[in-house]
Formats: C-alpha cells, sequence, structure tokens
C-alpha cells in the first residue's frame, strides 16, 4: 500500500528491500535472536536506494537463491513447514528436519523453489545430521520418561489420600 504514498524507499518510512552488501554480515546477523530462524537471501537488487543504519534500503529486488537454516532441534532442514502462526490467508513457515516436520502442513525445499519460479535456488544450510545427534534418544526412552513421572503422581496421589485420611490434626 505505501506505494500508493509515495516511492520506495522513503526517508520516513521503512518501506524498500533492506539488505547488507557482504555475506559475513549477513550471517553474523544470524546469531542474534529476532534473525536465528530468518532465510539468508542472495539477491540482485535494482532502483533507487537509501543507506541506512546496517547495509542499505532499495526499491526492488529480485532473490537468485535462499539458505535456509536448521531446523529447531538442530537438525538439517528438509523442508519448510507451517511455523504455527501468520497472518490471513498467509502461512509463516519455518525450517523443519524429516523428523520434526511430521503431521505438519510443509513443503519441500525443492516445491517451494519450483513455486516461487524465475530460477530460484533453495538449499538447506549446515546442521548436524541424523548420526551426529546423540544415541539413545527415541521412543523407548520417551516411554520410559512417562512411565517414571506416572509412578511419581501415583506416589503423590497415595500422599495426599493419606494426608485427607488424617484429618486436620495432621
Amino acid at each position: 500500500v505505501y506505494g500508493l504514498r509515495h516511492r520506495a524507499p522513503h526517508r520516513r518510512c521503512d518501506c524498500g528491500f533492506h539488505c547488507v552488501h557482504d555475506s559475513a554480515t549477513a550471517e553474523a546477523m544470524l546469531c542474534t535472536a529476532e534473525h536465528r530462524a530468518a532465510v539468508l537471501l542472495e539477491v540482485s537488487v535494482l532502483g533507487a536506494y537509501i543507506r541506512f543504519e546496517q547495509g542499505f534500503r532499495y526499491a526492488r529486488q529480485r532473490v537468485r537463491s535462499a539458505t535456509v537454516g536448521p531446523c529447531a532441534c538442530g537438525a538439517v532442514a528438509a523442508a519448510l513447514a507451517d511455523a504455527g502462526w501468520g497472518r490471513p490467508g498467509w502461512r509463516a513457515l519455518a525450517a523443519a528436519c524429516a523428523g520434526c516436520v511430521r503431521g505438519r502442513t510443509s513443503l519441500s525445499l525443492a516445491g517451494f523453489a519450483r513455486l516461487a519460479g524465475d530460477g530460484l535456488r533453495v538449499r538447506a544450510g549446515s546442521g548436524a545430521v541424523v548420526g551426529d545427534l546423540p544415541a539413545g534418544l527415541g521412543v523407548s526412552e520417551l516411554v520410559a520418561e512417562a512411565a517414571l513421572l506416572q509412578a511419581r503422581l501415583d506416589w503423590f496421589q497415595t500422599q495426599l489420600a493419606r494426608l485427607d485420611e488424617a484429618g486436620p490434626q495432621g
């Protein structure tokens, strides 16, 4: 809608495309909390620009490639999955590995590139490979932990019942 009021970029508006000019700066920004889940884009910029505190703001851009970071669990991303939030009609997507994507609406990286068109290249960034994950973490361990928690809950319920039977005198 800002295009109807003025041309992008405009000094008194945050319109336009914000970018930095070297990959080291962009990769360093991925370490901050607000950019941790961001997708790193390689773009060609066009049109007017304004210098700002961390780089430039351009009127237009064309995305050439996208590098998707690791899944929240640390594994290499295999897809872009529903992040659990968005705007009406739009889903926010987040990187997800093959294990974490189950049951969520998702799109493979190749499928996303195909839908985006114009020869966009989408690749998975670095992350832990499945073989790098600690051994012994699986369903059986979770079942054992749940059984232990259930046993503790039963013990607490028994203690509460005994206190209830004893009455107010203790």
